[in-house]
């Protein structure tokens, strides 16, 4: 038995990423290679960084030079590789990753940066995404993409010139002068550390075939491995007292009323959003007395002094959709201007395994002094786990999160409080494990 406040280690199904690395010349296909992987994977976690987005900020003479096309963008020292490292190891401990944007324009770094978080697999490409030995590290494939010079050069001019403002003056000087040269050096030794070879690109369907079925190997794999530790979290579960960070809504005649209306297969539809309005407003109003307060004083309107408390800070909410928007009604009137995020985590039908498919978080929600994460049933305790590690993901503390539900089985509630053991748990009813969900069903009429 686990003894309780004790971390039980968990890791949410997209850490450890599958990287797949491509490099090769200047115009060889590596861009429509990585597309047509993509489309062949037909997934929605598959996401391509391309190694653009790693190169450094010019200086003045160096901004000179790119202006003149006498900067040499096709050297591994234009390439910001500790940069790069920082966060393929981010993604690979299934944290977010801040990406930069790069103005090929400006030849700068933009100010924004763009989010890369919870994919199962990444597809890196770029000239040198096989050069850097600590990027090979965290590679699971290695791909070499081979294309004819002239080639390569062909559609470098198209690119250049129609994406990125160049001459063809410009992209020509460039090519003999850096492009073609550093091949030689630093790009077709690359060859020598690849697993696969792929001439004619995106053509080469037998090679587009082994890379799709390798990725699928190691996506059902993960799958398995994951399923086996949500399992390893539930055994012994059952018997283990509630941890004391647990709430569970006073059973008073009034929520016992409330229950049996709630419950009751013959209950109308109007009666049922009705009451359950009613029983998830005192469930937030319960939820909201784990956020922070101070001590102040107020004037009663005949001239009285009152000491009470204030709350502190802001409180958010995000809602697990869609059963969480049950408690949107309830939310508004306890908080009227709470700022609400969603998560879509839905079970796959084949395997079981929680997946997340849209994440949308309040703004700086790392700064608020309170989350409350919402969803009416708790059943396994799998899509309660991924949405909390999504909020501490984002730079949520977790003893700032309380999760807030209807009903919720002992063993998900357990797994939860040993994975999170700071997280503050606001339920009504215990029940038995894996109870089909039905709540949203008959608030929603479908």
């Amino acid at each position: 038995m686990t003894a309780l406040g004790v971390r039980t280690p968990y890791q949410p199904p997209w850490a450890d990423v599958c990287i797949i690395g491509i490099a090769g010349s200047s115009g060889s296909g590596k861009s429509s290679l990585s597309h047509a992987i993509v489309s062949k994977l037909n997934l929605p976690w598959v996401v391509i960084l391309s190694m653009d987005s790693f190169y450094k900020t010019l200086d003045a003479d160096a901004d000179a030079k790119a202006f003149r096309n006498e900067y040499d963008f096709d050297s591994p020292s234009a390439i910001d590789f500790d940069v790069l490292v920082d966060r393929l190891r981010d993604l690979k401990a299934g944290k977010r990753a801040e990406i930069p944007v790069y103005s090929f324009s400006r030849h700068a770094r933009q100010t924004e940066t763009t989010s890369i978080y919870s994919p199962h697999v990444l597809i890196l490409e770029g000239i040198f995404a096989l050069y850097d030995e600590r990027v090979l590290e965290l590679l699971d494939m290695k791909i070499f993409c081979e294309a004819d010079a002239d080639t390569c050069l062909s559609r470098r001019i198209l690119r250049d010139v129609s994406e990125r403002g160049r001459d063809i003056k410009g992209c020509i000087k460039q090519w003999f002068a850096f492009v073609k040269p550093n091949f030689e050096l630093y790009v077709e030794p690359q060859r020598n550390v690849a697993d696969i070879i792929v001439p004619r690109g995106v053509e080469n369907r037998v090679a587009i075939l082994m890379v799709i079925q390798y990725i699928e190997r190691k996506l059902i794999e993960k799958s398995k491995s994951h399923r086996a530790a949500l399992r390893k979290l539930g055994q012994n579960s059952e018997d283990d007292p509630l941890s004391n960070k647990v709430e569970l809504l006073e059973n008073t005649p009034q929520v016992q009323g409330m229950n049996t209306i709630i419950q009751d297969i013959d209950t109308s539809t109007e009666d049922f959003i009705f009451y359950f309005d009613r029983i998830a407003t005192l469930l937030v109003e319960h939820a909201m007395n784990n956020v922070y307060f101070k001590a102040t004083t107020v004037e009663t309107p005949i001239g009285n002094t009152y000491h009470g408390l204030s709350a502190i800070g802001e409180t958010s909410a995000v809602v697990i959709l869609r059963a969480g928007s049950t408690f949107e009604t309830g939310l508004k009137r306890v908080l009227p201007d709470c700022r609400t995020g969603r998560l879509l985590i839905q079970s796959n039908v084949r395997s079981g395994e929680p997946e997340l498919h849209y994440l949308k978080l309040p703004e700086n929600i790392r700064q608020h002094d309170g989350v409350l994460l919402l969803d009416p049933q708790m059943s396994s305790g799998g899509a309660a786990l991924m949405a909390v590690q999504v909020l501490v993901d984002h730079g949520v503390p977790e003893g700032k999160i309380v999760f807030v539900t209807y009903f919720a089985g002992r063993i998900g509630v357990n797994r939860l409080t040993k994975v999170f053991p700071e997280v503050k748990v606001v339920v009504c009813s215990i029940v038995a494990d894996f109870e089909e969900r039905w709540i949203e069903k008959r608030y929603f009429g479908c």
